[in-house]
């Protein structure tokens, strides 16, 4: 057994490796695949995570390795990384040397639906293979009108490219609510994750409770397991109305744990919202109203120090409250395009002391699959791993 996790242990290296470095594919190549009708295609809800924008190009999602783990495919045409078609298979190359062949993930069946004023589902909410439902309600920040945005995002400038290509608008809450009903009925969906962009609060918390009742409504329980992103509010009380509203989990992204850092890379939310010790106390204040284990913040790892990020994690470990730890991504289109996030190496170190923290701290595997917008980041492939979890280790 301990063979086989050294193998995962690889795999997950070069999950890491992809995650940072990207694929390397000429897009024709997916001519040997069916995107868009047999396979799940990428739709630009609210960001281009690609390195490179193709508008008008369809690429795949992800894709999974025979031992079963999970792979975003994200595009760079400078990445040793790269892809090959041959007898009816792709396989996954690194500096040109086969590493083993992989599976794309079929479309979900709902994505061939349409909600009841004829809106594509596949544009009211994406799927993730780990049966996560993601919600951008709006494709678009209003920090934009200020100039504050923070400078690793790319949600206006995703709109700008690829919003009226692909026909992206603003959902509202019986789209939401019909879709991701389809998605739990028809494609085992087990989780809502509702986000956007940055909107003025009383406006935010009266859409997401609207969102709440019409899934509720079409799936049929009151408990439907979401998530609500949400920004720091100024009233804290206002955070008692999302659990009320009949959401499990919350989630407020801090972003950045350097007080001085996040004033530079945030000045939307550090101006706006409070300021960083603003952001702490929202999200103790949300473990207060929704216990341990049910509220989430988010570093974007890679801008400060991992000893930061390592310190916000452990604090937050220490209040209940669990933290992604994912690869920052420069994304096209944002003010930090043309930087560097850091090596491979670098976050999976990162994601194997996140995972220690968390087991320390007591979280399991289930309340990280609860609070995440999806369950493939590292950390979860770890507890897959450690805990033996994956398919394979019942052969």
């Amino acid at each position: 057994m301990s063979n086989l996790k050294d193998i995962l242990y690889k795999e997950l290296a070069l999950k890491s490796k992809v995650n940072v470095e990207g694929i390397n594919v000429k897009p024709s190549i997916f001519k040997n695949l069916e995107l868009g009708t047999k396979y799940q295609e990428q739709i630009h809800g609210l960001f281009e995570m690609d390195h490179v924008d193709h508008v008008g190009t369809l690429f795949p999602c992800s894709f999974t390795s025979p031992n079963g783990l999970n792979y975003n495919f994200n595009w760079d045409p400078r990445s040793e990384v790269s892809l090959e078609f041959r007898d009816g298979e792709f396989y996954l190359l690194d500096r040109g040397k086969e590493q083993f062949p992989i599976k794309f993930f079929e479309r979900p069946y709902y994505y061939g639906l349409k909600t009841s004023d004829g809106t594509a589902m596949s544009h009211v909410a994406g799927f993730n293979p780990t049966g996560t439902v993601g919600v951008a309600y709006s494709n678009e920040c209003a920090l934009k009108d200020t100039g504050l945005d923070c400078l690793f995002c790319n949600a206006n400038a995703t709109k700008n490219t690829y919003a009226e290509v692909e026909n992206i608008k603003w959902k509202n809450p019986k789209q939401i609510g019909e879709t991701v009903a389809a998605a739990y009925k028809y494609d085992n969906g087990k989780h809502v994750n509702i986000t956007g962009g940055f909107i003025p609060e009383r406006r935010e918390v009266d859409y997401y409770i609207d969102v709440a009742e019409a899934i509720q409504e079409h799936v049929g329980a009151e408990d439907f397991n979401g998530t609500a992103v949400i920004g720091a509010p100024k009233d804290l009380s206002v955070i008692d109305k999302y659990k009320e509203a009949g959401y499990r989990t919350i989630a407020i992204q801090i972003e950045i744990w350097d007080k001085n850092i996040f004033k530079t890379i945030c000045p939307g939310k550090e101006s706006e919202c409070g300021g960083w010790q603003h952001w702490v106390d929202a999200l103790e204040y949300a473990a207060g109203v929704f216990g341990k284990g049910k509220v989430r913040t988010g570093f974007v790892s890679g801008i400060e120090p991992k000893e930061k990020i390592l310190e916000g994690v452990e604090y937050f470990a220490g209040k209940g409250i669990l933290s992604l730890t994912n690869a920052w991504n420069p994304n096209p289109g944002s003010k930090l395009e043309g930087h560097r996030t850091p090596y491979p190496e670098w976050h999976l170190d990162l994601a194997q002391k996140t995972y220690k923290i968390f087991k320390q701290a007591g979280f399991t595997f289930e309340e990280y699959f609860d609070v995440s917008p999806s369950a493939d980041f590292l950390v979860h492939d770890i507890f897959r791993i450690e805990e033996e979890r994956l398919p394979v280790f019942n052969k």
